[in-house]
């Protein structure tokens, strides 16, 4: 049995997808990071780096960061890793959204929406670097059902959790993959699969706490404040 880490942010929730999709057992486990819990020591000792998602696995030990946990459940399941020739490209995609994708549109949500004060500088830095990491699958999806080979794999699922937050992302774009139609044909075509629906109701009966207050500000952000 499989012991998920939630909360319902992009990175879990790819990894709730990836479950939906395989079907594999698993029990969830909310981790409320509004109010900290990422930081107790027991979380900790599942993952050290204090974030989600992580899990448990009776056959396995324990998993910590999302494409770990991607790869990880898709060979347990052995199913959406491609063809065996695409598995470099495979790795590849799934390191441009862990490393570029996903951070810099996190960066371009926390400046433009989060941030106690609006930084120009900032703003445009991680907004320009979204749009280009945008841009960069945008080019690469022309002409392509999926990003790896002919199939649909974790490197669509590991992309469509962050895709999913374009509007924040592209804060002030009534449309926000407008400039992006190659994006957001392949978007709709992981939208309408059936896992996904599951994968959105995953958590749901958990009261996650919304505020932001000093609690949520310093939990999220323990970087900005003096170690007590």
């Amino acid at each position: 049995m499989i012991r998920f880490y939630f909360h319902p942010t992009p990175n879990p929730v790819k990894v709730a997808l990836l479950l939906e999709e395989t079907g594999l057992p698993y029990e969830l486990v909310p981790v409320d990071t509004s109010k900290g819990e990422q930081h107790s020591p027991e979380f900790r000792a599942i993952n050290p780096n204090g974030k989600v998602p992580a899990m448990l696995d009776s056959d396995g030990g324990r998993v910590f960061d999302s494409t770990a946990m991607l790869l990880y459940l898709a060979e347990k399941a052995g199913r959406f890793l491609g063809a065996p020739e695409d598995r470099g490209e495979l790795l590849s995609w799934l390191m441009f959204v862990a490393t570029g994708l996903g951070p810099f549109s996190g960066q371009a949500v926390h400046f433009q929406l989060s941030a106690p004060e609006q930084i120009p500088y900032a703003i445009n830095r991680y907004r320009r670097e979204a749009e280009r990491h945008y841009q960069v699958l945008e080019d690469h999806l022309a002409g392509r059902d999926w990003i790896v080979g002919d199939r649909y794999t974790i490197a669509d699922i590991s992309a469509w959790g962050w895709i999913d937050r374009a509007a924040r992302v592209m804060k002030g774009k009534e449309n926000p993959l407008e400039d992006y139609p190659n994006i957001a044909r392949w978007f709709a075509a992981i939208e309408a699969r059936p896992a996904v629906e599951r994968a959105r109701l995953v958590g749901k009966g958990h009261a996650f706490k919304r505020d932001v207050d000093e609690e949520t500000r310093r939990a999220l952000f323990p970087s900005n404040y003096p170690k007590m």
